[in-house]
C-alpha cells in the first residue's frame, strides 16, 4: 500500500477557490476506482500550510494511475492557479 500525502499553501483572498478545489478532491473519491481511502482537511490552526490530502493506493502504479487520471488533472488545474507553494510525500504502509 503506498500512503499520499501533500499539503498545500493558496494565495490570500483565494478561499472560495481553495474549498472548490478541496471539495472536486473530495469528489474524485469513488469515481477513480484507485483511491482506496481519502481525507482531505483545512487547517484548523493558523501558520503552516492551509490544507492537506492524505490517500491511500494499493500500488504506485495506482497512484500513478490517479495522478495521470483526467478528472483528477482537471481538478489539479484549478490549484495550480492559486497555490504558492505545495509539498508531497509517498511512502509504503
Amino acid at each position: 500500500m503506498i500512503k499520499h500525502i501533500v499539503m498545500w499553501k493558496f494565495r490570500p483572498g483565494t478561499e472560495t477557490e481553495m474549498h472548490a478545489f478541496l471539495d472536486g478532491l473530495r469528489g474524485l473519491y469513488g469515481v477513480i476506482p484507485q483511491i482506496r481511502e481519502q481525507e482531505v482537511g483545512v487547517n484548523c490552526i493558523p501558520g503552516g500550510y492551509d490544507a492537506a490530502l492524505i490517500s491511500l493506493f494499493d500500488s504506485p502504479e495506482d497512484l500513478e494511475a490517479y495522478k495521470n487520471d483526467p478528472r483528477h488533472q482537471a481538478v489539479s488545474a484549478l490549484c495550480r492557479a492559486i497555490r504558492t507553494d505545495r509539498v508531497a510525500v509517498d511512502y509504503e504502509v
